[in-house]
């Protein structure tokens, strides 16, 4: 096959067709509905990390010390990035909405590379068909429909941004190993973007680079098949070079801000650090810790639970994904299609299994714990990273369908027995969330109430400051209130004022000066019991305005610094 000629009758040639068109706007209208059912609710900021991210966003402009350093280390950048222009309202920062319409956007454009992906595997070298497409959309349904996904899109969390990098990801992959050489570009870029999104880019960008080094290696004659790909020694270079540029840029900079290339991994911040002060000296360690067989168990446990609720219809959930694997098998022996052909239409589905590898090792040896309610300690934490593996049950039962749709032993009933079961599993399965809420609303429910009770007393306090006053607050646990009350970051000293590349610390820092001398750069200062701010007002006698206390929080006191705040 001519390495740089593509195939042209291949279905990555028409991006836009009518199907297209039409999955854009039913996709946008569950979004835009679905974002008006949970706004109205109050659900949009539930999730403390959603209103982080919304404000290391809203810093970068809004700030004593405003610039691109204010992103902070640990959270990748192209979330931020990517809210920033809709933050600059201070409605839309104060409500939510300028995080979620990046979240949103993702959404719809996740829905359609579900599609392509998936129509496109089943109508290799040809125009999609009616099987082909019938098949696409029933993949769709699955990954579309699913309501714990259609509540994280409408919230400032990066899940629905990285699900859409990963699978347009996959999508290049596929229509590369099609015959369109530059999709490997593409495929790069997207990889690129998951990799300043979320860490599990960087294991995709490292399967993917392996692959297609793979694939150099392997192409010409093996055993009497061809494997002919169209892919060259430049083309690699430049793959290589974009998906590497992004985790590249991330370690110099940490390098370079914070003295450490490694800040994001095994600094103060990290899920590392984060895990041993929960620890509390104990050895137990969360479920999975050290153990990957037991930690990729929890990840497909919080998979099922997104899928549904009740247990038997997770049970089935897993006997859909074994039986895909089962039939795709099958479908080369029953076709006579050859192993190169077989090989480059199912290699690119195969990289929708990445997360489970990646999240099995996470959770043994990066501190990021999940724990799942039908299992011990019977909680809620990171359910939403069962998330991840959403678009490989969405394609299992995609290839189901089409398998039914294809084979010419089966009978017209089973074929319809089929079909109705795979259709009736779906609306079971996503009826049983939606009764009992979903998993990752309720986690969110269940581990920030306190928090947001919280911050929203906070935030009546706050509002009554006046407008010319300047407060001292550490805004790591609590931003929220500040959010809620509608005060610019820029009357706000906290943490993010200093020099992070000074260390230990910054003595000519803002934040650092203002702890020294509350009384010499703020009018009030708010603290909780506990924080840099709470240790630097105890030796002084300031007036303690209101005193809060929430069950499960830190005490906080609110006090006026200076006779000048009134």
């Amino acid at each position: 096959m001519p390495q740089n000629k593509k195939i042209k009758n291949a279905p990555g040639s028409s991006p836009w067709d009518s199907e297209v068109q039409l999955l854009a706007w039913l996709a946008t209208c569950v979004s835009v509905l679905a974002f008006l059912f949970f706004f109205r609710r109050g659900d949009v900021l539930l999730y403390g990390d959603a209103v982080a991210h919304i404000n290391i966003a809203r810093r970068v402009f809004d700030s004593k010390t405003p610039g691109l350093l204010q992103l902070g280390t640990v959270w990748l950048p192209l979330p931020h990035l990517l809210m920033i222009p809709f933050l600059i309202s201070d409605e839309m920062w104060r409500r939510g909405l300028g995080g979620s319409i990046p979240s949103m956007a993702a959404y719809v454009f996740g829905v359609i590379g579900m599609f392509r992906l998936v129509r496109g595997a089943f109508s290799w070298n040809a125009e999609p068909d009616r099987r082909a497409s019938f098949s696409a959309w029933t993949a769709v349904l699955v990954f579309a429909a699913n309501p714990n996904l259609i509540y994280m899109q409408t919230t400032a969390m990066g899940e629905s941004l990285y699900l859409a990098l990963f699978i347009w990801a996959v999508v290049y992959f596929s229509e590369f190993m099609r015959g369109d050489a530059n999709a490997l570009a593409k495929c790069g870029w997207c990889l690129a973007a998951a990799c300043l999104t979320r860490y599990d880019g960087w294991f995709l960008a490292a399967a993917m680079g392996a692959t297609v080094l793979v694939l150099f290696l392997i192409r010409g004659s093996t055993r009497g098949e061809k494997f002919d790909f169209p892919i060259s020694r430049s083309g690699i270079v430049k793959f290589v070079l974009i998906a590497a540029a992004a985790p590249l840029l991330w370690l110099a900079y940490n390098a370079i801000v914070y003295r450490n290339p490694l800040e994001f991994a095994n600094g103060p911040y990290s899920a590392k650090a984060i895990e041993r002060k929960t620890e509390n000296g104990s050895n137990r360690g969360h479920p999975g810790s050290g153990n990957p067989v037991l930690a990729g168990m929890y990840f497909l446990k919080s998979t099922e639970v997104n899928l549904a609720e009740n247990e038997w219809l997770q049970r089935i959930w897993i006997l859909v994904a074994v039986a895909a694997v089962i039939a795709a098998a099958v479908r080369r022996q029953q076709t006579g299609e050859t192993a190169a052909s077989s090989f480059a239409r199912l290699l690119p589905l195969c990289f929708l299994l990445v997360p489970i590898p990646f999240y099995a090792l996470s959770v043994a040896y990066g501190g990021v714990p999940i724990f799942v309610p039908p299992w011990w300690p019977f909680s809620h934490y990171n359910v939403r990273y069962g998330l991840q593996l959403l678009p490989a049950f969405a394609a299992a039962v995609g290839i189901l369908v089409h398998r039914a749709l294809q084979s010419k032993e089966w009978s017209p009933r089973l074929r319809v027995a089929i079909l109705s079961a795979a259709f009736a599993l779906v609306i079971a399965s996503y009826i049983s969330v939606w009764r009992a809420g979903p998993v990752s609303l309720k986690e969110a429910q269940l581990n920030m109430r306190t928090r947001n009770q919280l911050e929203t007393q906070l935030s009546i306090w706050l509002r009554r400051l006046p407008d010319n006053s300047t407060l001292l607050m550490y805004l790591g646990d609590h931003v929220g209130a500040v959010q809620q009350a509608g005060i610019p970051l820029k009357r706000v000293i906290n943490e993010g004022n200093h020099r992070t590349w000074k260390q230990p610390a910054d003595s000519d820092g803002l934040w650092e000066k203002a702890l020294a001398d509350p009384a010499g750069y703020a009018d009030y200062a708010l603290a909780f019991e506990g924080d840099p701010v709470w240790q630097a007002v105890q030796a002084r006698q300031l007036q303690a305005l209101v005193e809060i206390h929430t069950t499960g929080q830190a005490r906080a006191i609110l006090y006026r610094v200076r006779e000048s705040g009134r």
